[in-house]
C-alpha cells in the first residue's frame, strides 16, 4: 500500500518502511506523528483519491531525527551597480520513517507518542469557603477605638503670596521662584547668602537682582 501525503506546503508519495525528509516537526527523536492530510491512497484493490484528502486516511511516521541540510549559496547581483551579496543558508528538516498507513475504516495499531508536549498542568484545589464569622466586619467599638488625632484633617497648605509685587519680579520669574519651593513673603525675608547662592544655581542672575532690588527687607515689611 502507498499514500500520498501533504506536510510542510509538499506532497510525498510514501509507503511503511520509507525514510523521507520533510520540513521541519516539532518533536524528538523516537516520537510518533500524524503526519498531516493523506491526499491518495493506492493498493492491489485499487486507488483511492481524496477531495481533497480521504476521509479516516492516516499515515504515522516515527521521527528519527532533526537537523539542518547542506548549505547552499544565495547570490545576488545588480548589473552597473556594484551590488553583490553572497548568504549561505541551511535548511531545518526532520527525517522520518513511515510506521504504517492506515485505511479508512482501520484502527491504527501505532500509537501516536509526542515527548515534548507540555504536560498538564494539575488542577488546584478550590480554595474553602472562609466562615462567616471570619468575613464579618470589625466590630463597631474598636472603631470607636480609634483616636482622635487619626481622624483630624492635615493642616491647611500655607497660602502663596503674590512674589510680583517684589520689584524686578515678573510672572515668570514668580513662577521659577514656585517651582524652587519659595512661595511666601516671610521665605524671602528668611533668605541668607548660602539661599540666595544655592537659588542662583538654579535662576541664574537671581542673586544680583535681589540685592539690587533688596527684596529681603521689601518681602520683610510685605510679610507684616
Amino acid at each position: 500500500m502507498f499514500a500520498v501525503i501533504k506536510t510542510g506546503g509538499k506532497q510525498y508519495r510514501v509507503a511503511a518502511g520509507d525514510e523521507i525528509r520533510i520540513e521541519k516537526l516539532e518533536g524528538a527523536a523516537g516520537d510518533t506523528l500524524d503526519l498531516g492530510e493523506v491526499l491518495m491512497l493506492g493498493s492491489d484493490a485499487g486507488v483511492t483519491v481524496g477531495s481533497p484528502t480521504v476521509d479516516g486516511a492516516q499515515v504515522i511516521g516515527e521521527l528519527l531525527d532533526t537537523n539542518r541540510a547542506r548549505k547552499i549559496i544565495v547570490f545576488k547581483k545588480r548589473r552597473r551597480q556594484n551590488y553583490r551579496r553572497t548568504k549561505g543558508h541551511r535548511q531545518w528538516g526532520t527525517v522520518v520513517r513511515i510506521a504504517e498507513i492506515v485505511a479508512p475504516g482501520d484502527k491504527a495499531k501505532t500509537a501516536l507518542k509526542s515527548t515534548t508536549a507540555a504536560p498538564k498542568s494539575a488542577e488546584t484545589p478550590k480554595a474553602k469557603a472562609a466562615p462567616k464569622a471570619e468575613k464579618a466586619a470589625a466590630p463597631k467599638a474598636a472603631k470607636a477605638a480609634a483616636p482622635k488625632a487619626e481622624k483630624a484633617a492635615a493642616p491647611k497648605a500655607a497660602v502663596a503670596d503674590a512674589l510680583t509685587e517684589l520689584t524686578g519680579v515678573g510672572p515668570a520669574l514668580a513662577t521659577k521662584l514656585n517651582e524652587a519651593g519659595i512661595t511666601t513673603f516671610a521665605q524671602v525675608a528668611a533668605w541668607t547668602d548660602a539661599d540666595l547662592d544655592a537659588l542662583n544655581e538654579t535662576i541664574t542672575g537671581l542673586k544680583a537682582k535681589a540685592e539690587k532690588n533688596d527684596w529681603i527687607n521689601a518681602a520683610k515689611a510685605l510679610a507684616k
